[in-house]
């Protein structure tokens, strides 16, 4: 049997989907309730600002963000493939490189502060 590299790509692909699968639609919701005024006091901003300091929340937040984007690299690099583009290794070199750039960036930035 050969050995594959299948597990590292779709692992992480499924952990992604399902995170943002659930996150995004709570996300939507808490951020347009605070928008209209409605936010309940646990998410008021000083409350926020104070978690978010934390370095593990600021590892979470990475987490969230690193995974949600391999999701969605690894679905445009299947779409491609499906539309025809059949150079497979170029696609996945620049969907999955510019997904780890990317999740530098937010990890700078999120433990810049």
């Amino acid at each position: 049997m050969a050995i594959s590299n299948k597990p590292i790509v779709w692992g992480p692909f499924a952990a992604g989907g399902t995170l943002t699968a659930f996150l995004t639609p709570a996300l939507i919701l808490l951020t347009l309730l605070a928008a209209l005024g409605h936010a309940p006091d646990l998410l008021a901003y000083e409350r926020l600002h104070a978690l978010s300091g934390h370095w593990l929340a600021k590892l979470a937040v990475a987490g969230v963000v690193f995974l949600s984007l391999w999701s969605a690299a690894h679905r445009l690099r299947i779409t491609c493939y499906d539309l025809g583009v059949r150079a497979d290794t170029a696609v996945a070199t620049v969907v999955y490189l510019a997904t780890l750039l990317a999740s530098i960036a937010a990890a700078v930035f999120l433990f810049r502060f």
